[in-house]
């Protein structure tokens, strides 16, 4: 693929970003138990790897419970969103999320099948890249509501890097089959004030 007219692009030499790129999205998801107990405890212990792996988490979604995109008989998931400030670029910030996914249990063959923990770039600023191995942001975020609408939680004025089209107008949408509850847990805040301003601005 290549990149699109006036995107920033990636190459065998590097991502290229634009101004504004800081912040990343991260997107998290689990339908299965593993090492660390159901889904929602297999997410909490991501996020604490991932802090400790050195990605600052400046602003985190509530838990929320999704029907499978395709449906599907599996379990329902547990989704969220975090905002992360981090020097690593896009790739390396993949690469550790691969890691963790990894170090959790998760093993990637069928696409949609279950699993134990799901990690997902979502955007890595206002960047845009589109290579044979990655795509920034996530090709088929505008498709999810277990992205959009946790999303919405911590960044309620994100637009997306390339349409430009606010996230209202995403989730509004959606298609009207994707069930999402969100779970709120206790003392729960968003803390999205620095996420938002470095990553929808």
């Amino acid at each position: 693929m290549q990149p699109r007219p006036g995107a920033a692009s990636a190459n065998s030499r590097g991502a290229q970003p634009d101004t504004q790129a800081g912040a990343v999205v991260v997107a998290l998801g689990a339908n299965l138990p593993g090492p660390y107990g159901p889904p929602e405890a297999t997410l909490d212990a991501a996020l604490t790897r991932l802090a400790a792996l050195g990605l600052d988490i400046t602003a985190r979604s509530r838990w929320w419970r999704t029907a499978p995109v395709p449906v599907s008989d599996q379990p329902w998931f547990v989704n969220g969103v975090v905002a992360v400030n981090t020097a690593l670029d896009p790739q390396a910030v993949l690469a550790l999320l691969h890691q963790v996914e990894r170090e959790f249990g998760r093993v990637r063959s069928a696409r949609n099948e279950p699993r134990v923990v799901d990690l997902d770039l979502v955007c890595h600023g206002r960047m845009v890249i589109s290579t044979d191995t990655m795509t920034v942001p996530h090709p088929r975020l505008t498709e999810r509501a277990f992205v959009l609408l946790p999303l919405q939680d911590i960044l309620p004025g994100w637009r997306h890097p390339v349409t430009g089209t606010p996230l209202s107008a995403l989730i509004a949408a959606l298609p009207a089959d994707q069930t999402a509850d969100p779970i709120t847990p206790p003392g729960w805040s968003p803390s999205r004030s620095l996420a938002e301003r470095e990553c929808s601005d």
